[in-house]
């Protein structure tokens, strides 16, 4: 092999967890596609609401079965989750602290799914 074909080995990153980050962003794409797949299914609600109220009441109808609680919750949390997370990362660019990452980014899945529970039992 000549000294120009031949690569220097990868840097290991640390096997054993995920770093906090990687862990944030991900969980920020996820919860943002989520939220964009929900889009069609607001613009349809707010078409049929627009055709007058016996119409919205059907298509609400729909979503008194249990997939469809589920999927609620899901989305309620995959906004807060989304939120949250966001509020990292503005923090992030205007205060440039890395400090704690992995507590932060711990304390918004937290919160992100306090507000899907508080949403789950709250009936809504």
């Amino acid at each position: 092999m000549s000294a120009g074909t031949q690569s220097a080995p990868l840097p290991r990153r640390g096997a054993a967890r995920p770093r906090a980050g990687f862990a944030a962003a991900l969980l920020h794409r996820l919860s943002g596609i989520a939220l964009a797949l929900f889009l069609p299914m607001h613009f349809i609600a707010l078409g049929t609401a627009l055709q007058g109220a016996d119409r919205l009441e059907s298509f609400l109808g729909l979503t008194h079965n249990g997939f469809v609680r589920a999927a609620e919750w899901g989305l309620v949390s995959a906004l807060a989750l989304h939120m949250v997370l966001g509020l990292r990362v503005l923090a992030i660019e205007w205060f440039a602290t890395r400090e704690r990452t992995a507590l932060i980014v711990s304390a918004c899945v937290a919160a992100g799914l306090a507000v899907g529970l508080l949403f789950l039992l709250g009936g809504a």
